[in-house]
């Protein structure tokens, strides 16, 4: 994956990453607000030696304390320190649990000894740090004294001098509400991006239509963009005629037109591999849209689980195609006119053996019956893989065509109902990827150059041959 590539999946799944992001932000204030304030007092020594005004003497002692003073750092957390610390200021802890709060530097080719000291109270880690320093001092001065001295008062050859009382830290240094956001942040990006990549691997639906053909071999006839209003207003009539939507529908009739042009099918079932990936919608917008080009169309509910059509056309279900298989009456009784040039044959009571009635001969003379009166037939039919209703009756179409959800269905549930399809000898004319996103400029990659304007009222009533404007043209 290139980079860019990565990051169109970062915004194809940024809630994810917006997910993340909140997540690390939270995580930032929870650590904030839960962590006890630590602040930090420090205090400086300086190490001296006993020589004389000679100069040599003086670069004897200089020299000394910078090769001691590393070793003097080592002291400062031993128990000789922190013991009697503890018991002078009487504090609330143990002199190892004291030890592990001092920390001591001494800078390079220097005499100074930094002694920090952390504590939950600010004042009181000033009085602990000023304490280590004095008793620091006086441990190092009475470890330099040598065993072999015989002066009534043995004198040690170096002394330790505060050269900076602690005082009391006015702000903490943990913890750090903007260290810790900012790490918060980084951290819940670099999840969401992480998570993103490893979704956008285990996901294995379409993308791209040209996904979908790569690996089906079928030939992609149309992008149906995604619509909001598509479940309310299924049909592209009125308004919705000059929508994306209904532009992709025109397209996918044109491609289907020019696909065959030797041996055109003129019985097309249209199918999907699961419900809900708009194989009805399709079937229904393909046939109005043929209808409007002056081809007559019939359009059959073959769908007898869950038929669709004529709710979706506002019409009669008590008779139709099951009425015609079972010899109740012919089809062109039952036939019933959806709009100008387009014919529908509903499902008709739903039978007790679908999948028999599909495929039974009865089923194909009803077909080809149909596709003598009409010009072109097509059949709304039930999904592959749950049902074996289309199996059986794809073969007695002349093509197929199938329904694949963008982002919805998998690959595998995409091979399994090719698979299905060529195995029993049915013709697939190529595959229509529904509810697609489409960019927010425009139609697809091209603007808006495929939207039609929307006609004005006056326009509609002309159409329409409305009394009032005949009257007022007269």
């Amino acid at each position: 994956m290139d980079l860019r590539g990565f990051l169109t999946v970062v915004v194809r799944r940024w809630p994810s990453c917006a997910a993340c992001l909140l997540l690390g932000a939270l995580a930032a204030w929870a650590v904030n607000a839960l962590t006890t304030p630590v602040y930090e007092a420090r205090t400086q020594l300086f190490v001296a030696t006993h020589a004389g005004a000679d100069t040599t003497q003086l670069n004897q002692g200089q020299s000394f304390s910078q090769a001691r003073v590393l070793s003097y750092a080592n002291i400062v957390n031993t128990r000789q320190v922190t013991e009697p610390v503890v018991t002078e200021l009487r504090l609330p802890t143990t002199p190892d649990e004291l030890a592990g709060r001092i920390r001591a530097e001494a800078p390079v080719n220097t005499v100074l000894i930094d002694i920090t000291v952390s504590d939950t109270d600010p004042r009181r880690a000033a009085h602990i740090a000023n304490a280590v320093a004095v008793r620091f001092g006086r441990v190092v001065e009475r470890l330099e004294i040598p065993r072999t001295a015989v002066a009534a008062e043995p004198v040690s050859p170096v002394t330790l001098g505060v050269t900076q009382q602690a005082t009391a830290p006015s702000v903490p240094v943990s913890p750090r509400p903007l260290l810790n956001l900012a790490v918060g942040l980084l951290g819940g990006l670099l999840l969401g991006v992480a998570l993103a990549a490893l979704r956008e691997t285990l996901d294995t639906t379409f993308k791209t239509a040209e996904a979908l053909s790569e690996l089906t071999a079928l030939a992609p006839l149309a992008t149906i963009p995604f619509d909001n209003d598509a479940p309310l207003h299924p049909i592209t009539e009125g308004e919705a005629a000059h929508s994306p939507r209904a532009e992709a529908f025109r397209r996918l009739r044109t491609n289907l037109q020019f696909a065959q042009v030797g041996e055109r099918p003129r019985i097309i079932s249209v199918t999907s591999s699961l419900p809900g990936e708009g194989k009805t919608n399709t079937a229904a917008n393909l046939a109005v849209s043929l209808a409007r080009a002056g081809i007559a169309t019939c359009l059959v509910d073959a769908d007898l689980r869950r038929p669709c059509l004529a709710g979706t056309f506002g019409l009669v279900q008590d008779a139709g195609l099951t009425s015609v298989l079972i010899g109740q009456a012919p089809a062109a009784d039952v036939m019933q006119q959806a709009t100008a040039g387009l014919a529908v044959l509903t499902s008709g009571p739903m039978p007790p053996n679908p999948t028999e009635l599909l495929s039974s001969a009865r089923m194909g003379e009803v077909l080809q019956e149909l596709a003598a009166a009409y010009e072109a037939v097509i059949v709304d039919t039930a999904p592959l893989l749950p049902v074996a209703d289309t199996v059986g009756l794809a073969p007695l179409t002349q093509g197929t065509l199938l329904v694949v959800r963008a982002s919805k269905t998998s690959r595998e549930q995409v091979r399994t109902a090719v698979d299905s399809l060529r195995n029993v000898g049915a013709r697939p004319l190529g595959a229509v990827f529904s509810m697609a996103e489409v960019a927010k400029g425009g139609y697809g990659s091209y603007g808006t150059y495929g939207e039609l304007p929307a006609p004005r009222p006056e326009a509609r009533r002309r159409a329409a041959g409305d009394p009032q404007d005949a009257g007022a043209r007269g």
